[in-house]
């Protein structure tokens, strides 16, 4: 009778083939532990969760024209009870909170030890949630800050593109009257006084992401 303890089966999404591939290598030497399938999309990511169902899944968050976040919902909307740990080089708390409303179990970053890769791996699979401290921090102070709308949201991406009021306006279809009080909002929420530092807040901050 085999009574050994089945293996805890991976899948590993990235963009970039040295990262995902390095991941498997770490993962594939430890003996509870496989990798089923690699993706270097979205769509792939999604199509690959459904066909092998692995539990645990890896998740990068920039991947293309399915962003990490889109795939995590539309893995969540498959099978509610995944668990995915994203995996990314992306620090802003917009950043964290958003991969955890959208799903994912837990946050970690790249330079993360491989060791302690491994231990999250193992803690998730096991139906825990653990938050390192530094990523709690960030979700602590994300409450502490006003939220931007939508469309405020939307006015800053376009200001960073070096777009004038007049262009925002037009692109939005609104008035430039309404693009300065969006403005003014933006400068009051991110606590600056003028447009290029409400951009550098905002990209720190991962309320938007520069292509």
């Amino acid at each position: 009778m085999n009574t050994a303890t089945p293996r805890i089966r991976v899948l590993c999404v990235d963009d970039h083939r040295i990262v995902r591939e390095g991941v498997a290598l770490i993962i594939a030497r430890e003996p509870d532990m496989e990798v089923v399938g690699l993706a270097a999309t979205g769509e792939d990511a999604v199509q690959l969760f459904k066909r092998e169902r692995p539990d645990v899944t890896l998740m990068d968050l920039r991947l293309g024209t399915m962003s990490g976040l889109e795939a995590i919902r539309a893995i969540r909307r498959d099978e509610p009870r995944a668990r995915i740990v994203v995996l990314t080089m992306y620090q802003g708390d917009e950043d964290v909170y958003g991969a955890l409303a959208a799903g994912a179990v837990t946050y970690l970053l790249k330079e993360t030890l491989p060791d302690d890769l491994i231990r999250v791996i193992r803690d998730v699979n096991a139906g825990e949630r653990p938050i390192d401290p530094a990523i709690q921090a960030m979700l602590d102070e994300r409450a502490m800050h006003p939220t931007l709308t939508p469309r405020e949201v939307e006015v800053i991406a376009l200001i960073s593109q070096g777009k004038r009021n007049k262009e925002v306006a037009a692109l939005l279809g609104i008035s430039e009257r309404t693009v300065n009080v969006h403005l003014k909002n933006i400068f009051v929420k991110l606590n600056v006084n003028e447009r290029t530092s409400a951009v550098n807040v905002a990209l720190r901050r991962g309320i938007i992401h520069l292509d």
